[in-house]
């Protein structure tokens, strides 16, 4: 969730997800991966993007691993007009960065209280003691990122 890992390295884990979408079986990721496409703030040109996202509070979330620096965030920030695929479903929507240490801090306590094992993997692979408490979260929370989606129409 965090994060200094290097660009090679997140662009070399996002081709598989990208791979499963082209060849049609984005059914198989659809409940966990989305493909977020934003513009390119400087292009102009449509930037795909697999993410990993969770429906909470009527919209879809997904965090940036890169914080505020990820260009996928950078490029919602200058035009909130998204698409997203997840599965076979296409949606239009419109995006609200959110940067609230107290707003990403709940996410992360939905997150984990949801899926124990799953987020308390990534919380230890960024640090975090395997069984965080509401500090240890809080501090975590500081300089992360998010983005909320909400579908259009």
């Amino acid at each position: 969730m965090t994060g200094n890992y290097p660009r090679w390295l997140l662009r070399l884990l996002s081709r598989p997800p990208l791979f499963f979408y082209r060849l049609g079986l984005g059914a198989l990721l659809g409940r966990k991966v989305m493909l977020l496409t934003t513009t390119g703030r400087k292009t102009g040109i449509p930037r795909t993007t697999p993410l990993q996202y969770e429906r909470y509070r009527g919209a879809y979330y997904v965090g940036s691993m890169r914080g505020a620096s990820a260009d996928w965030y950078k490029n919602l920030v200058a035009d909130p007009n998204v698409s997203l695929q997840i599965g076979r479903k296409t949606i239009r929507g419109r995006a609200e960065p959110i940067e609230e240490p107290e707003k990403v801090f709940e996410f992360i306590r939905y997150r984990l209280d949801k899926n124990p094992v799953m987020i308390g993997a990534i919380l230890r692979f960024d640090g975090l003691s395997s069984a965080p408490d509401e500090n240890e979260l809080r501090d975590y929370a500081r300089g992360l990122t998010l983005a909320a989606i909400r579908a259009e129409g």
